[in-house]
Formats: C-alpha cells, sequence, structure tokens
C-alpha cells in the first residue's frame, strides 16, 4: 500500500481562469512586472486585506506557483495561514469587475467589505 503525503502549501490558492486571464492582461500591461504577489496585511475594521501587487522579482521566502506558462502566482509566506485554500476568482457584475477571493477562513467581513477575520484555530 503507497502512502501519499500532503503539502499544504500545494494547495495554498487556486486561481479561475477569469483571473489567470486578468493577472495576464495586468502584468503584460506593466512594463517591469512579471509575477503577481498575493499577501494580506492588517487593516479596516474587521482584521486583514489582502494585497495584490504586480512584481519584477519574488521575496525571498514566497511560495511560487505556476499559474501558466508564462505567468507566476507569488504568495507571501506569512500571509499563506490566512490565504490557505482560497479561490481567486475575476467577476463581472453589472458594470462592475472586480477580484474575488472566497476564503474558507475568512469567518467575518466589514460592511464595506474591504476588510475580513479568520477564525482562531
Amino acid at each position: 500500500m503507497a502512502v501519499a503525503s500532503f503539502d499544504p502549501k500545494l494547495q495554498a490558492v487556486s486561481v479561475t481562469p477569469a483571473a489567470v486571464a486578468h493577472f495576464r492582461s495586468q502584468v503584460r500591461n506593466h512594463d517591469s512586472a512579471s509575477a503577481v504577489r498575493l499577501s494580506v496585511k492588517e487593516s479596516g475594521c474587521t482584521g486583514f486585506m489582502y494585497v495584490i501587487d504586480l512584481v519584477d522579482e519574488p521575496q525571498a521566502d514566497d511560495l511560487h506557483l505556476k499559474l501558466d506558462d508564462d505567468l507566476e502566482l507569488l504568495i507571501d509566506n506569512s500571509s499563506l495561514s490566512v490565504v490557505n485554500g482560497t479561490e481567486i476568482d475575476f467577476v463581472t457584475e453589472g458594470v462592475n469587475r472586480q477580484i474575488k477571493f472566497l476564503n474558507p477562513n475568512a469567518k467575518d467581513y466589514c460592511g464595506c467589505g474591504e476588510s475580513f477575520n479568520v477564525s482562531e484555530s
């Protein structure tokens, strides 16, 4: 019987095809960017806020996720416990287009939708 090992970092974040297309477009339109970087910072009334940056180089401890041949998502290692399991999508609702984060760890959201909180484990 074979035993498979599971590395949670390999399943950290999933990205929909719509979000991949959006990120690819953003990187191509930014002269020095070669990747998209996801992190969180303390912000707002609830606790955390997602931060998406276009970057030309990863930070030393970033997790690298290849989205396509020409696109990489970098995840800030210190943010991994907050974003683990998140699905990133790019949606159109009426005339609005936005990145959506479907985070199973998020438990509370502020009224304006800018910040969120995670459960204590």
